[in-house]
């Protein structure tokens, strides 16, 4: 990779991330493929449960990779617990992952199924001290992953941040993002797949749970149009698309993927 910076084009893209980041070679990947016949059952997992201040959210930013909703972790205000997580885990950020067109774009794969996109929302164990040693530990992050598919009822829920992006077009942008409840982009199910894995962006560290919603929520065409109306490059630069910023599905490698549901 000629240059450090990773990104999402042929020249620096997933297929080359490992030449910086070796952990991107590891064998708790993500994302994965989940195929249904493989997914195993367990009667153990219990619901998971997210209880989110509003006035913990921050900022929204443009960072040229994605659009991401800052919070404030700097104590338990807004937490995820339960499911198959042991504590409460501390919300940080939510980001997207978007495809350039609606028929892809997200980066776990359902039976070959492909969503628009995928939105995460990253929470960080507190019993690690703070962010940077948590991403040193197996139990350390959990995620909490969304599908957005397109339909014809979009719901209200993605409004909020989409009314923003006119403000962060731009690598680099940032606007104040405050008093937002990140809960209403739950769906309706609460039923979740669970594995053990890692960050899907550079340096792809392995301390995730993962907590996947089966069930996606809607968006219009014309919101997912202006997710990808944003650009990866600065103001004085020439307008670059910010699109296909999502990585593919990587080896399982023998891990058992676990559903909450029948």
């Amino acid at each position: 990779m000629a240059h450090s910076v990773w990104g999402y084009d042929s020249d620096n893209g997933p297929e080359r991330w490992h030449e910086n980041y070796p952990m991107a070679k590891g064998d708790n990947q993500s994302p994965i493929e989940i195929n249904s016949k493989d997914v195993r059952y367990d009667s153990c997992l219990c619901p998971w449960h997210a209880s989110y201040d509003p006035g913990a959210a921050k900022t929204i930013l443009n960072n040229g990779r994605t659009c991401r909703v800052v919070f404030d972790d700097t104590f338990d205000r807004s937490v995820l617990r339960g499911g198959p997580l042991l504590g409460a885990y501390r919300l940080r950020q939510l980001h997207l992952h978007w495809g350039s067109s609606d028929d892809h774009g997200s980066e776990h794969v359902i039976d070959g199924v492909k969503y628009a996109a995928e939105l995460h929302m990253v929470h960080w164990n507190p019993k690690h001290g703070n962010f940077a040693g948590a991403l040193k530990q197996s139990d350390g992050v959990a995620v909490v992953g969304i599908f957005l598919k397109v339909g014809k009822t979009p719901k209200p829920e993605m409004k909020r941040i989409l009314e923003e992006i006119d403000n962060i077009k731009t690598k680099g942008k940032e606007a104040p993002f405050q008093h937002f409840d990140p809960s209403i982009l739950f769906p309706k199910s609460r039923d979740y797949w669970t594995y053990h894995g890692s960050f899907t962006t550079p340096p792809c560290e392995e301390c995730i749970t993962w907590i996947l919603l089966r069930e996606p929520i809607e968006v219009s065409s014309d919101q997912m149009a202006r997710l990808r109306s944003l650009s990866k490059n600065g103001e004085n630069e020439p307008v670059n698309p910010l699109v296909d910023n999502w990585r593919p599905p990587q080896p399982v490698k023998g891990r058992i993927v676990r559903a909450s549901f029948k």
